[in-house]
Formats: C-alpha cells, structure tokens, sequence
C-alpha cells in the first residue's frame, strides 16, 4: 500500500484509523435511504398512478439527478445556517466534550464515554451528512422497490392470497415485499458506490476526518500513493459488497440455495 507522503505513515495505517469514520458515515446513510426508500417505493406501487406515486418518482429523479456538492451546500445555507437545526461541521462538539477514541466510531465512543449529552451531540452532528450522502441511494431504492413491487403484484400468487382473504398488510408484507426483496438487495448494491464516491465531497463539505477527506487532501497535494491505495480498498469494498450481497439472496429466496 505503501507510505503517505504528507504524513511519512503506512497507508493500510491510516485507513485502519479513518475507517470508522467513513463506515460510520456510510452506514447512517444506507439505514437512512432504506428506511425511507423502501416504504416510499411500496406505496408507490399500491398507490400506482396516483399523484402521491409521481410526486414520489419526481422527487426520486430529482434526487438522483442532483450533485452531492449543491445538495450539500443548499442544506447547509438552509437547515444550519439560516435555522440552525444541525452544525455545519465535525463529528461532535470538541469544546464541551472530550475523550479518548475505542472503537472510532463516534456514536458508540460518545455513549461509552458517559458524559452527558455527548452521544446525541455525535448524533446531532450525524444528521446533516446523512442525509446529503443518502440521498442518491434513497432514490435508486425508492425506484427499485417500486418496479419490484410492481412486478410481483401482478402474480397469481397474489391474487391468489388475497381471493383467501388475507388482509391487505399479509399479502403486502409476507408475500410481496419478501418476494420483491432480490431486486431491491440488487439496489442496495447499486447504491455502495455512490456511498463511497460521494463520501469524498461530503466528507469535505462537513469536516468529518475520514477516508474521503484523507483522499482528497491526498490529490490536492499529489500524493499518489495514497490516491492508489484509496482507489484498490475501493475497490476491494466494492466487490466485498456484491459477495455478501449474493449470500443474502440464499437468506431472501430459498429457490436460490446451493443444495
């Protein structure tokens, strides 16, 4: 991997150390695209046609279509700056709180830490950089949920389940969404990349000392090293994904087990 040249560090080093922090990042925006995509694209297949489904697919495009960077800066102006919501940067208040990090990962280091307000100081600091980094895959699992559910619900299965009475939530839930679920763990796939590429800007737009700020500061200073270790973990990260990926299809759908 070899050495930082701005540091005089290992690489494989300082990704182990600014790796929580990316993770920790990435992760907040997952849960958050997936909580909110997965409802929205389930109500917007039942709601087919409706204007609560274009809307929905409108804002879906929208976010899909918008720069991380201008999303980034339209939020801070707005949400911190002009009504003071959230901070505009950093990963927790450092002049009311302070400890030694355990596990890197803030939220988990400012519970362990006992000092009162320190963890939903982490959290409020977590709130604006997870919405700007998960807004891209929120629309691409918005999308993927809709048209898979929309392909199921025509199935005879479906009307099957529903001619035998079953309440509208069964049918949605046991036979629909499981059975949509391939397709949407393929979103979420889709979606890892733009975790990791608009890490890189919003890293930088909230000062939060991960591995996109440590790669950026990287090529802004021609450290090349550096910038290829980046691109290989990447990489690495990348195909890790699809692996476990392709082991949940054989948790989702039985009809994919290896016998």
């Amino acid at each position: 991997f070899g050495v930082s040249l701005s540091t005089n560090e290992k690489v494989l080093t300082e990704f182990f150390t600014l790796f929580p922090a990316t993770l920790e990042l990435a992760l907040a925006g997952m849960l958050f695209a997936i909580v909110i995509g997965v409802p929205s694209g389930v109500v917007a297949a039942v709601k087919r046609g409706s204007i609560f489904d274009q809307a929905l697919m409108g804002f879906a495009v929208t976010g899909f279509s918008m720069p991380i960077f201008w999303w980034g800066l339209l939020l801070i102006m707005l949400v911190s700056e002009g009504l003071g919501w959230t901070p505009v940067s950093g990963r927790i208040d450092m002049i009311q709180y302070y400890f030694e990090p355990v596990t890197g990962f803030m939220l988990i280091d400012a519970a362990l830490s006992d000092q009162k307000g320190a963890f939903w100081s982490a959290l409020h600091h977590l709130v604006l950089p997870m919405i700007v980094l998960g807004t891209v895959p929120l629309a691409v699992i918005a999308r993927m949920t809709r048209s898979s559910m929309l392909e199921v619900l025509s199935e005879d299965y479906v009307r099957t389940a529903r001619a035998k009475g079953l309440s509208e939530t069964v049918v949605l839930f046991r036979h629909v969404l499981k059975n949509a679920m391939i397709p949407i763990l393929t979103g979420v796939v889709v979606a890892i990349p733009f975790l990791f590429i608009g890490g890189l800007i919003t890293e930088s737009f909230f000062g939060i000392p991960g591995l996109g700020s440590y790669t950026i500061d990287a090529i802004n200073s021609q450290d090349f090293a550096v910038v290829r270790s980046m691109v290989f973990i990447g990489s690495l990260l990348y195909i890790a994904g699809l692996l476990l990926t392709d082991i949940s299809y054989t948790l989702v759908d039985p009809r994919v087990r290896l016998r």
